[in-house]
């Protein structure tokens, strides 16, 4: 697991680093928020621990950044010395997970940490995710660049499919399977739904998801490009 820390005071950065470490976590520092953000956008994190209070850029911009403009959903554990109940609520609002008031012990941080990777993991499971499409299976929602939209059943079961394949192609005679079993309507169906889905997740955006691989079937990937 690896973990980034944004924080500006030295000591307190690396003491949760070294206990961190002896943990057995991977862990990357950065002292000042536009550096964390720029770490936390080109690289791979399984969690952050975050400072509100930080040179460059405060805690709460950064956050809302990631969630908003940079579609990064990757845990954030908040860390400040302001204990309100309304500071508290802007850090959840903003996208924190968890919000953990200064002087707190190393053994409670790790605690948190461990708690929050948990239910991380357990949402991850339920979550496809490809480049800025987003499928929730439990609530059903899904969401591209922030924006919620509308798709049937069928288009939910031919998203699901796509999306846990991709980017790899899906054949058209196991996508009709899927909606319809042994009892296959026209020839034309499976293409009409597709014109639907692809409507619906790719007409609205600049680069599109949805690819037709002729004669074979379709596939779900970041490329500007068509088979």
């Amino acid at each position: 697991m690896r973990i980034l820390i944004i924080e500006d005071q030295p000591e307190i950065l690396q003491n949760i680093a070294d206990y961190l470490e002896l943990k057995g976590y991977l862990v990357d520092c950065a002292y000042d928020g536009l550096g964390g953000l720029h770490l936390a956008v080109t690289q791979p994190f399984d969690l952050i621990i975050l400072d509100l209070m930080l040179p460059g850029m405060d805690g709460i911009t950064l956050c809302q950044r990631l969630r908003q403009e940079a579609q990064i959903f990757t845990p954030i554990i908040m860390l400040t010395a302001k204990d309100s109940e309304k500071d508290k609520l802007t850090g959840f609002q903003a996208g924190a997970d968890d919000y953990l008031v200064k002087p707190f012990s190393l053994p409670e941080l790790h605690a948190r940490v461990e708690a929050v990777l948990r239910r991380s993991q357990t949402e991850m499971e339920s979550r496809l995710q490809v480049d800025d499409l987003t499928y929730d299976m439990n609530s059903l929602e899904v969401t591209r660049q922030g924006k919620t939209l509308k798709l049937s059943p069928i288009g939910l079961k031919l998203l699901e499919k796509l999306m846990k394949r991709s980017p790899h192609v899906v054949r058209r005679e196991v996508l009709e399977e899927l909606l319809w079993g042994e009892d296959l309507p026209g020839s034309d169906s499976l293409r009409s739904h597709i014109h639907v889905l692809r409507h619906t997740i790719d007409k609205p955006f600049s680069s599109p998801l949805l690819h037709t691989v002729h004669g074979i079937g379709y596939s779900l990937k970041a490329t500007d490009n068509e088979i």
